[in-house]
């Protein structure tokens, strides 16, 4: 694949392609295997490429290697999330088809997930210290996430205290960072570590990473609010700002809720574009640091936030 000629479709797919093979070498385990199967691998190809922006292209077959195996090492702590979000959502099916939990059994899963962590540890383990660490602190703050998320659905939101859209979305966006833009960020910087980076250029792709996770997660939460899907940490203020009035915690409480989205439907997506699009431009903005050499690579760096979001949305006829 030569630089002259690379779009971040190529690279999508090609990457994508060598993360699979990798993941079937690596993992003997055919129920991790199965669970694996189907993902988007978004946050393997984003530290591929984090990783490829940093060597401009010129790494050893060694060290490409490498950053693969580390791209196994994300998919193994996506994967483990997965299963584990699937028990608490209680979800019955992930990735058109039924979830670990749905046909195992929720202690069969809870330990697969634990299962998928430890590989990925590892994994991690073999690549040095800070990769090991980058991987427990980034497990930390997914959960962290997770944990917020539940408590603060369990509790339906202290409405009285988000009178602005801008306070929804600074809670919002608080859970979504640890819960999901942890990992993309942590993916984006293992892919930099993988290149021997050290020092500031770390932080560039941390933060580069994040703002990917932010747009990303919004963008996954506007289509699945749009599918008739609630999401009640988000949706129950948001309307209640736009009405002037609480949304009624209780028996009829989904009813009411999709009655009232589709009534706001326009301005609730309007919401989230802005929102998205300032994440996005963000990370375009942070894409064009001094400190990332120059390369086709890192010109695919500043295209690729758009073009995942929008590939994303186009399910909704949406484009940022």
């Amino acid at each position: 694949m030569k630089d002259k000629t690379l779009s971040f479709d190529d690279f999508a797919e090609d990457s994508k392609e060598k993360v699979e093979k990798q993941i079937v070498a690596m993992i003997s385990d055919k129920q991790i295997v199965s669970i694996l199967e189907g993902g988007k691998r978004l946050r393997s190809i984003l530290a591929g490429l984090s990783f490829k922006a940093c060597t401009q292209g010129k790494e050893t077959e060694a060290q490409y290697q490498k950053a693969l195996e580390g791209g196994v090492v994300i998919e193994l702590a996506h994967g483990a999330s997965l299963v584990h979000d699937d028990i608490i959502d209680e979800d019955l099916i992930r990735r058109g088809k039924p979830s670990f939990h749905a046909n195992e059994g929720v202690a069969s899963a809870l330990l697969m997930g634990h299962k998928m962590l430890v590989s990925g540890f590892n994994i991690a383990l073999r690549h040095g210290t800070k990769v090991a660490e980058l991987y427990i602190n980034s497990w930390n703050e997914l959960v962290s996430g997770e944990i917020d998320e539940v408590n603060i659905n369990k509790k339906s939101m202290n409405l009285k205290k988000m009178s602005t859209k801008e306070q929804i979305f600074a809670a919002y966006n608080k859970i979504i960072d640890l819960k999901t833009a942890a990992l993309f960020s942590s993916a984006c910087k293992a892919g930099a570590l993988e290149a021997d980076m050290a020092g500031d250029i770390l932080k560039v792709f941390s933060d580069y990473g994040r703002e990917i996770g932010l747009a990303y997660q919004l963008a996954d939460d506007l289509v699945d609010l749009a599918n008739g899907e609630m999401i009640d940490s988000v949706i129950i203020p948001l309307l209640s700002r736009l009405e002037n009035k609480k949304v009624k915690i209780g028996f009829l409480k989904k009813r009411e809720i999709k009655r009232r989205f589709a009534k706001n439907k326009d301005k609730i997506q309007e919401y989230y574009i802005e929102e998205i699009n300032k994440h996005i431009r963000n990370a375009e903005e942070i894409s064009k640091s001094d400190l990332i050499p120059k390369s086709n690579y890192k010109d695919l760096l500043g295209y690729a936030p758009a073009y995942i979001i929008n590939k994303m949305l186009k399910e909704i006829n949406v484009t940022i």
